[in-house]
């Protein structure tokens, strides 16, 4: 619990999630129990925290990992992989939102893995507005995918979030994008 208090008190006094990692390790050389750490100065829930650190454990944390030294670089490796990312309470809306984004990607025929965590993380911390202009940006794949669906489940999506006062200007565009990309689309 005391690591937990120090952790809290990095990230008041500014310090990111890496950094508050990397002070807390370069100091107790317990790189999981720092992260655990920070995790719970965010406020993120144990199980969850467990959940993530599993999927990571063997490349961060197994003998001879971490390297002398590298505190820093993997506390930004964490970072980047979402371990630190505060999940936030998604209303129906946004609930709603995602599931047309997932539609979407089903509709894309494939999907990078780099992309999907990267759309993984914003579902999580709750930035729809990154994931909608990811999307809107990528193409469904022409041999597997279903262009027609991926676009209007896309205008979809983009009506629920423009649908509030003084949308966002680039989700504005991105969605004038993609009803363009659905009036020309085809089924395969």
């Amino acid at each position: 619990m005391r690591l937990a208090l120090t952790a809290r008190h990095l990230l008041t006094a500014g310090r990111t999630p890496a950094e508050a990692y990397a002070a807390l390790a370069r100091r107790t050389g317990e790189p999981e129990r720092c992260a655990r750490a920070v995790c719970a100065a965010l406020d993120i829930p144990a199980v969850e925290t467990a959940r993530r650190l599993d999927e990571c454990r063997d490349a961060l944390f197994a003998p001879p990992h971490p390297r002398p030294n590298a505190e820093a670089d993997t506390g930004e490796l964490l970072e980047a992989l979402g371990v630190f990312d505060v999940p936030v309470v998604l209303d129906s809306r946004d609930r709603a939102v995602i599931d047309l984004f997932l539609a979407a990607i089903d509709a894309m025929g494939g999907i990078r893995t780099g992309h999907r965590h990267g759309l993984a993380r914003w579902f999580t911390t709750g930035n729809l507005t990154a994931a909608y202009l990811s999307l809107a940006a990528a193409h469904p794949l022409p041999r597997t995918g279903d262009p027609a669906r991926y676009w209007s489940v896309l205008v979809s999506a983009g009506e629920l979030l423009t649908a509030v006062p003084r949308p966002d200007t680039r989700l504005k565009l991105a969605l004038s994008h993609c009803r363009t990309r659905a009036a020309h689309a085809t089924r395969p």
